[in-house]
C-alpha cells in the first residue's frame, strides 16, 4: 500500500512540473524550481533565466497548475463523498443539481447584469457557489418532507428533477438574453483562465483554502462513511445518525463543487473517474480513498489543462471537453471491467 501511495504521490509531481514546464516555450525543471525558489526566498537566478521566463513560470503556468489541481482534487473528493453516501457509482455533485444551480447564479450575472453592492468583482463566482450550494440545500429539504429517512433513490430522483428545472430556467434566460451568449458558453465549457477580474493568485488565496478545509472535514468523516457503505440498517445499529451523517456530508461535498465551479465553469467527469480509480487500486478504506481521490483528480486535472492549451496551440480547448474526452472512455473501461470482477 506504501509503495502504491508513494508511487502516486511520484507521478503526481511530475505531472504538475509537465503542466508547469510545457507550454509555447518549454522550461526545464531545474531552471522551474530555481525561479519558483527566487520569488519565494529570493535567491539569484543565472544569467540564462529572463525576466520574461519568471513571469511565464510565476505569474501564468504556476498559478495556473496550481488552480488545476486544488479544482480537481475538490470535485474528485466530492464524487467520492456522493459516490459513499448514496451507494450509487454514477452519483456526483452534477447528479444532484449543483452545476445547474451554479449555472443559473452565472447566468443571472451574465444576462442580467446582476451584481453584488460593495464586492462586484465577487459577484459571479458567489452567485454561483450560493445557488450551487442552494441546490443540495432545497434537494435535501424537499427529500427530507417526502422520505423521513432521506433514502438515496429519493435523495437521487429529486436531485435530478431540480437539475432539470433549474436547466430548463438557464435555457430560458438563454432564449430571452442574446446578449452575453457567447460568454455563458464559454463559462460553462469550463476553463482556468480567469474570468473575474482577479489574477489567478487572488483566486487561489480564495479557493485554496475553501479546498483544504473542505476535504479536511469530509477527512474526519472517513469512518462515518466506511460505516454507511455497508447500509443504512447496519449504520444505525452501530449507533450513526445516518440522516444527519448523509445532510452534513451531502453539503460538504456540494460545498467543494460550489467552490470550485464558482470560479472555473463547469468541468465534469473528474468526480466520477478518480473516485472509482482510487477504489479499485486502494480499496474502499475512506481514510485512504478521500486523500488519493484528491492526489489523482488534481493530477489528472492538470494533464486536462496541459492537453487542453497545447494539443493545437496556439488555439485552447475548454479544459471541460478534455475531461470528457478523455474520462468518458476510461471511465467505461474502469466500470464496466469492475463489474465483470
Amino acid at each position: 500500500m506504501k509503495l502504491k501511495i508513494s508511487l502516486a504521490l511520484c507521478i503526481c509531481i511530475v505531472i504538475l512540473i509537465l503542466g508547469i514546464g510545457i507550454g509555447s516555450v518549454n522550461i526545464p525543471p531545474l531552471n522551474i524550481f530555481r525561479i519558483i525558489l527566487h520569488q519565494i526566498f529570493g535567491f539569484t537566478l543565472p544569467r540564462d533565466i529572463t525576466p520574461a521566463t519568471v513571469a511565464i513560470v510565476w505569474n501564468l503556468r504556476l498559478p495556473r497548475t496550481i488552480l488545476a489541481f486544488f479544482v480537481g482534487a475538490a470535485l474528485s473528493v466530492s464524487g467520492a463523498v456522493m459516490q459513499s453516501v448514496l451507494r450509487n457509482p454514477l452519483a456526483s455533485s452534477f447528479t444532484l443539481g449543483v452545476a445547474s444551480g451554479a449555472s443559473l447564479g452565472a447566468s443571472l450575472v451574465i444576462f442580467l447584469g446582476v451584481s453584488l453592492p460593495l464586492i462586484p468583482m465577487m459577484t459571479l463566482p458567489v452567485l454561483g457557489f450560493s445557488f450551487g450550494l442552494g441546490t443540495i440545500f432545497i434537494v435535501i429539504a424537499i427529500a427530507t418532507r417526502m422520505d423521513k429517512g432521506m433514502g438515496n433513490h429519493t435523495i437521487i430522483l429529486l436531485g435530478m428533477i431540480f437539475s432539470l428545472f433549474v436547466n430548463a430556467l438557464t435555457t430560458l434566460m438563454f432564449a430571452l438574453f442574446r446578449e452575453g451568449t457567447q460568454r455563458m458558453i464559454n463559462w460553462q465549457m469550463g476553463s482556468f483562465v480567469p474570468r473575474t477580474g482577479w489574477n489567478t493568485w487572488d483566486i487561489l488565496g480564495v479557493l485554496v483554502p475553501i479546498v483544504i478545509i473542505g476535504v479536511f472535514l469530509i477527512y474526519r468523516k472517513s469512518l462515518e462513511m466506511d460505516i454507511l457503505t455497508f447500509g443504512e440498517e447496519q449504520a444505525q445499529t452501530i449507533g450513526v445518525n445516518t440522516k444527519r451523517a448523509k445532510r452534513v456530508l451531502l453539503i460538504y461535498g456540494a460545498a467543494l463543487t460550489g467552490g470550485s465551479l464558482a470560479f472555473t465553469g463547469i468541468i465534469g467527469f473528474v468526480d466520477l473517474v478518480a473516485p472509482h480509480i482510487v477504489r479499485r487500486i486502494y480499496g474502499s478504506n475512506h481514510k485512504i480513498v478521500v486523500i488519493m481521490s484528491a492526489v489523482f483528480g488534481g493530477g489528472f486535472m492538470v494533464l486536462a489543462d496541459l492537453i487542453a492549451r497545447t494539443i493545437i496551440a496556439p488555439v485552447e480547448l475548454p479544459v471541460g471537453v478534455i475531461t470528457a474526452l478523455v474520462g468518458a472512455p476510461f471511465f467505461g473501461y474502469i466500470y464496466f471491467i469492475k463489474r465483470k470482477d
